[in-house]
């Protein structure tokens, strides 16, 4: 048995991880538990990822992180998911480090939902939903994770300009009717670290 922290910035994250992850990974032994940043969420930086995952390294087996691109603050121009990843394993102690598995969504959560265009019109029902994102994905070569991360084009602003996008019921009951094999199929960065939580 494992016991797994998995530090969210938001609450769609982690009505997210409560209904898809939490009990994928549990038929594995492995018991996830989302816990807000700072408690209440939002404003993803180092000092308060360094403040929750050096507290949280000391009350779980394992810690994880499920933040996005997009919204971390105070990254530079040059910055890159695996840079932002090793920043994140170096604000903890070294002793802890062992226990950390650092993950930064590419380029937000909404991107997952891509995976599935038919599963955003089922869930949104909206007519032309489907035809819609199917379009939005072909500008990316098919991949959910590359849909960009820019004030008017980052895929949650795509969604909500678009449609009645409701980020806390409708993000995850899509990543849902989704399921895991497509996601990590489609998402190779969601991928990899689903496979390293499973190999808990």
């Amino acid at each position: 048995m494992v016991r797994l922290a998995i530090s969210v910035e938001g609450q769609t994250e982690e009505n997210f991880i409560q209904k898809v992850l939490v009990p994928h990974l549990q038929n594995r032994e492995i018991y996830a538990e989302p816990l807000l940043l700072g408690h209440n969420g939002g404003d993803v930086s180092l000092p308060r990822i360094k403040k929750d995952l050096n507290n949280l390294a000391r009350s779980f087996d394992k810690v994880t992180t499920f933040y996005d691109f997009y919204g971390f603050k105070g990254k530079d121009k040059a910055e890159s998911k695996e840079t932002l990843e090793q920043k994140i394993m170096d604000c903890v102690a070294a002793p802890l480090r062992e226990r950390i598995i650092p993950y930064v969504q590419m380029y937000e959560f909404e991107g997952l939902l891509f995976s599935s265009p038919e599963a955003i019109e089922n869930n949104i029902n909206q007519s032309g939903l489907n035809d819609w994102a199917n379009e939005v994905l072909k500008q990316f070569n098919g991949d959910p994770e590359k849909i960009n991360d820019s004030p008017q084009t980052a895929p949650s602003k795509r969604l909500l300009n678009k449609t009645n996008y409701r980020k806390t019921m409708h993000g995850p009951n899509i990543a849902n009717e989704i399921g895991m094999d497509v996601l990590r199929e489609k998402c190779a960065g969601f991928g990899n670290w689903l496979s390293r939580l499973e190999a808990l």
